[in-house]
Parts: C-alpha cells; structure tokens; sequence
C-alpha cells in the first residue's frame, strides 16, 4: 500500500500570524485524510540569541518604534539582493532546524514565515533535502524576505501580488492566488442574534468589535474611552489578547461605563479568546490593526474594518489594499477615530457598500484550496 505522504509546515511565533496561519492549514490538511501532517514553529530550532531577537526584539520594535520598522521595511524590500548574506546568517543560527528538516525528510514542506521557507529551499538547492517546497505568503504584499529560487509554489492573497512576483522573475506556473489560509470556522454561518446571545451580548444593540492583536498591541484603552464618551447605543467589545494588564484596565473602564437600555454592559473586555469567529460574526464593524491573518479573518466574515495606526511596513501595505478594495476606513488621528468610526455607523448605505466589498474579496476556504493544490506536487 502505497505510504501518506509526509507534509511539514513551519510557522514562526515572531507574530502570532504566522503560526495561525500553519494552523489552519493543519486543519486543512488533517481533514484530508490523505497525508500524515506536522506543525512546528521554527522559532524554537534556532540560537537563542536568534530567537530572542525574532521573538522578543519584534514585538519590542512593534511597540516601541513603529516607524524604524517601517524604515527597515523599506529598506529590505530589495527582490534579489544580498540573499548570500542573509542566508549565511540564517545558518548560522538555524542548525537544529536544518538538523530536523534533514532527519524528518517530509515529502512536502509549507512554510508561513519566510525564515523557514529559506532553510528549505537551500537544503533543497544543495540536495540535503528530497521535498517539495511550498511558500504561503501572509500579507497581501509580498516583500523581499519571502523570495527563494527552490520553490515549486507561492500562494498569495491578491492578484496584484501573483503579477508583482511574476514582473521580478518568478515562474508564473509557481504561483497561485488562494487568499492568506484562516481557520475554517471563519466560513461557518451564524445567526447573529443568537451568537451574540450566546457570547452574552444585546442582541439588538450596534457592537463595535476593538482587536488589539494577539499580543495587545495598539492604543485599545484610549479609543475604547473615547467611543463610550460619544455615549451612543452601542456595545463594545474589546478584545485584549494576551495582554493582561490591558485586560484589566478595561475592566475598570467597564465598571464605570454603565448598561444599555436592555441591562448589557456597554463595554465587555474579552482577554486570550479562541471564539474570534464569533465576536465577528456577532459584530458591525471590526475595529484594529491591518494584520493579514485578522483582515482575512474579517474579510471572510464580511466585516468592514476600521484600521488604526497600522504598522509602517506591511500593515500599512495591507492597508492601501483594504482601502482601494472598499473594505475598510483607515483611522490616521487617534483623537479623531472615535468621531471617524460613528460617522461610519450613522451611513447604513456605505457600511452595506463595506460590507458587499469585503465578502467580495474575502477567501474563507483558503486553507482548503491550497492544500488541495500542494498535494498535487507529491502525486
């Protein structure tokens, strides 16, 4: 009988995308029934010098200095330059997992962070490796890091990106554009009364759904204070990730923002949360940053967005996409976003308009649809 064949995909916890990404392509790919499937993060087969870096330094930066991420953003997003010198570094720093990549030997190989996707195709180049090799790229751009000359396939998320790649060299036969792989759940339908019922919410009342990210990232406090001074008949629920002490700052805002008419908390702060599907399906507009995971997620879900302060680099690239699409309004002045976001919610007709365009260029079955084709080059 012929043997499953063996699909490693490799994520990285610098950014919490990266690994949901691999997640719901595990999901994927275990629902097959077809192929023995494993997910590491890579993150943890590298230097721990390395891994400080990659872990701690990028959400340091993130927080801290936003604009020299976008300075080296830039910087880097040179196609084809210097690849020897940032493959001799990464060697350096990645022996186990070159060791696991050479003693796992998978049939197929998809990676969600460029790091790994790089290890691999050098192994692959130098014959140390006998597997395919599949790059998902999860923003809607694709920047310099993501390109390797081994690769028999880059899954984007837009047509614009499969031409970039296509313009600077890259086999249009090796590209696809399946949409950035989001957990299944985000296709599932819910009723939205009965969701937000369910989550404990008014199921009549306008929810305004405030994202801070995985890691807390953003200026949730301020602006989740500025919409209940508007003290409109809305719900707010703010979503602090794994950040604790957000967490409990907005539960002391809770305390003292009151109830709706109906007896529900105008403010309801959620930490770590795995039911991110259904805060988006029970909400009116997603409020947060321009991560690709989270707008894909919205996305599939139909959910206009409004995007605050996004990322210099690839979050502000993300963004130039949601907004040309129709998708998403982008929130520049912090003071004013509150204003901005009620303006929104008092134009049912543009809020439809949003919502139309983001389930146009939602792709729910992402996941799905590139583990359908990947398995094609192990056939």
């Amino acid at each position: 009988m012929k043997q499953k064949p063996r699909v490693l995909l490799l994520s990285a916890s610098s950014g919490a995308g990266h690994v949901r990404a691999a997640q719901a392509l595990e999901k994927a790919f275990a629902a097959r029934g077809d192929c023995q499937v494993e997910h590491i993060d890579t993150i943890q087969y590298v230097s721990k010098l390395f891994q400080r870096v990659y872990d701690k330094a990028y959400i340091s930066m993130v927080r801290r200095a936003p604009e020299l991420m976008g300075v080296l953003y830039e910087r880097t997003d040179q196609p084809w330059r210097h690849p020897g010198r940032r493959l001799a570094l990464d060697r350096l720093n990645t022996t186990p997992m070159v060791r696991l990549l050479k003693r796992v030997q998978p049939d197929l190989c998809v990676a969600t962070h460029f790091l790994a996707a790089e290890i691999v195709a050098w192994l692959i180049a130098k014959r140390k490796l006998h597997a395919r090799n599949a790059i998902v790229v999860t923003d809607y751009d694709v920047h310099a890091m993501w390109l390797c000359r081994t690769v028999d396939r880059y899954y984007v998320a837009i047509d614009e990106a499969r031409e970039y790649l296509a313009r600077i060299g890259v086999p249009r036969e090796k590209l696809r554009v399946m949409g950035i792989p989001i957990d299944p759940l985000f296709a599932k339908p819910w009723d939205r009364a009965e969701t937000r019922r369910g989550l404990g919410l008014d199921p009549a009342a306008s929810v305004i759904l405030v994202s801070a990210g995985g890691y807390g990232i953003g200026p949730v406090e301020q602006l989740v204070s500025d919409l209940l001074a508007l003290e409109r008949p809305w719900q707010i629920v703010a979503i602090a990730g794994k950040a604790e002490k957000v967490r409990k700052r907005l539960e002391e805002i809770s305390r003292g923002a009151g109830q709706l008419s109906g007896g529900a908390p105008r403010l309801v702060p959620v930490g770590f949360t795995t039911d991110m599907d259904k805060y988006m399906a029970s909400a009116d507009i997603l409020v947060g940053k321009a991560g690709g995971l989270t707008t894909s997620e919205a996305l599939a879900r139909a959910l206009p967005m409004a995007l605050i302060e996004p990322i210099p680099g690839q979050e502000e690239r993300n963004a130039d996409h949601l907004l040309e699409a129709g998708a998403a309004i982008r929130c520049n002045n912090l003071p004013a976003a509150a204003w901005k976001i009620a303006g929104l919610l008092d134009d049912p007709d543009r809020l439809r308009r949003m919502r139309d365009a983001a389930r146009a260029m939602g792709k729910p079955g992402a996941a799905e649809a590139i583990a359908e084709d990947a398995l094609r080059l192990v056939d």
